[in-house]
């Protein structure tokens, strides 16, 4: 078995401590925070201080696909979550109240999500890896660099441990940098004469902020809703529900509306959320209070690193997980899923390919490839449509439906596709269970980015709603008109 170095030990560095040591591994997770692990979830939301980590306190989803590899990969885990009150949605939780046929399937167990705040499923993950044999934990200690030696012949180098802050260095037979998006692993390959990294990054364009509420005691949430959140163009919000009575609110716009930039301020962001009406019910002063200020994330990017070129490795004896070889908008969702599910593709591969470091570094790009790469472009190619729309909306110009195209006539496809999911895909979420099974299918990366245009029967059923669209009732606002929500935030402020 091998020794092996995690750089990081936020949620990628504990997946990865957790899986590798799960098949006999020597592991020590080497953390830059020095962060030792309060008494209990509870104290950890009051007082933790992981400064290198600030996501934690921001909303977070908590995807079926994540829970699906926890029961079947590390039930303890789960279960420990459940002690600590996390607690399941299942598909019926969040059926919109105006979906009538609720009759239950068999495949609608897979799409169960857990429900739990960022916090405390690290302080759980954190509590669960430390007690696991081989587990050795490090904080305070800054990774400055890679130890290598030269290949053979014109072969990649071969990394054998890292260099530490102050002079010191550690060995090990592999390096994982689970660093997160501030990682350094480009300019360490670089230290130690690896080749170029093949990197693409694009700015998401946005910001988001998010503020923490708690119920009152004997307070219930809103009645069942489905998921609680909509993209009204020049913003989107969501409701995401934790452990412990405690919920959240994220709003986002985009970086180039100034006058959106008034969220970020506690008076425009209690008004916004009052004026959506699904947030309206969550924050009424009878059923919740706010715990936290608000607090924002900004400099968001979708970036893809690949350590590979032409067939080869660029090092071996070192891979990347997580946000620091691929990361995409937070705002989707997917961080831990996708840190979890690469966490695991890593102990895989290496239980395969453990005594052969060339095959392993091939075989993990693979598993990259294959396993994130399509949510990168994905979230890429979302927040490219978003930017625009944001611009048109901030610009007051109005997008109408694509008029029927004369016969020869071209349509403009990206047009169609907007319409299609304005008129067609969001009524349809509204009424129709199958349309919700195969949508949340691919919410909770349980089928690919494509799967749900790719679905003849869900994509007939969508078009039939959106053929519809002149001949029902308007469906209600989810949110004011964005010069509504302006003045509306510039009166608070």
């Amino acid at each position: 078995m091998a020794r092996i170095l995690v750089v990081g030990g936020g949620v990628a560095g504990l997946a990865t401590a957790l899986a590798c040591a799960q098949d006999g591994h020597d592991v020590r997770i080497l953390e830059r925070d020095a962060t030792p692990l309060p008494a209990s979830p509870v104290e950890a939301f009051e007082r933790w201080e992981r400064r290198g980590a600030p996501q934690v306190w921001h909303s977070h989803a908590f995807l079926a696909r994540l829970r699906k590899l926890l029961a079947t990969r590390a039930p303890e885990v789960l279960d420990a979550l459940h002690a600590h009150g996390a607690y399941d949605l299942r598909f019926a939780d969040y059926l919109p109240r105006t979906i009538e046929d609720r009759t239950p399937r068999p495949e609608d167990e897979e799409l169960t999500l857990f429900a739990c705040r960022r916090i405390t499923f690290e302080w759980v993950l954190r509590r669960a890896v430390l007690a696991l044999p081989g587990v050795t934990w490090r904080c305070g200690v800054e990774v400055e660099g890679l130890l290598a030696e030269p290949g053979a012949g014109d072969g990649p180098p071969r990394v054998t441990g890292v260099r530490l802050a102050g002079g010191a260095s550690e060995r090990a037979d592999l390096v994982v940098d689970a660093s997160g998006r501030r990682s350094r692993i480009v300019p360490w390959l670089a230290e130690i004469g690896a080749g170029a990294v093949d990197e693409e990054s694009e700015a998401c364009g946005i910001f988001y902020c998010s503020r923490f509420y708690r119920l009152h005691p004997g307070a219930e949430p809103p009645p069942e809703q489905g998921v609680v959140g909509a993209d009204l163009g020049y913003m989107k919000f969501a409701i995401f529900p934790g452990d412990g009575g405690i919920f959240s609110i994220t709003l986002a716009a985009s970086l180039d509306d100034p006058p959106m930039r008034a969220l970020l301020h506690e008076a425009p962001f209690e008004a916004a959320a009052r004026a959506l009406p699904a947030t309206r019910e969550w924050i009424d002063p009878a059923r919740a209070e706010p715990v936290t200020p608000v607090r924002a994330m900004a400099k968001l990017l979708n970036r893809r690193r690949r350590f590979t070129r032409d067939g080869r490795p660029l090092a071996l004896g070192v891979h990347v997980v997580g946000d620091a070889a691929v990361c995409t908008n937070p705002l989707y969702g997917r961080g831990c899923t996708l840190a979890f599910v690469h966490a695991y593709a890593l102990a895989d591969v290496l239980r395969e390919h453990g005594a052969d470091p060339h095959a392993a570094a091939l075989a993990f790009d693979a598993a990259t490839r294959r396993e994130l790469l399509p949510w990168y472009r994905a979230a890429r190619d979302q927040d490219r449509e978003a930017r625009e729309v944001a611009a048109r909306q901030a610009r007051g110009e109005r997008e109408a439906a694509p008029a029927p195209a004369a016969p020869g006539q071209a349509v403009d496809p990206r047009a169609f596709m907007r319409s299609v999911l304005r008129d067609g895909l969001i009524p349809a979420l509204r009424t129709d269970a199958e349309v919700v099974r195969a949508f949340m299918r691919v919410f909770n990366l349980l089928a690919p980015p494509d799967a749900l245009i790719s679905d003849p029967v869900a994509m007939g059923r969508i078009l039939a709603a959106w053929r519809e669209r002149d001949r029902r009732p308007p469906l209600p606002a989810a949110g004011p008109e964005r010069d509504t929500m302006v003045d509306l935030l510039a009166r608070a402020a």
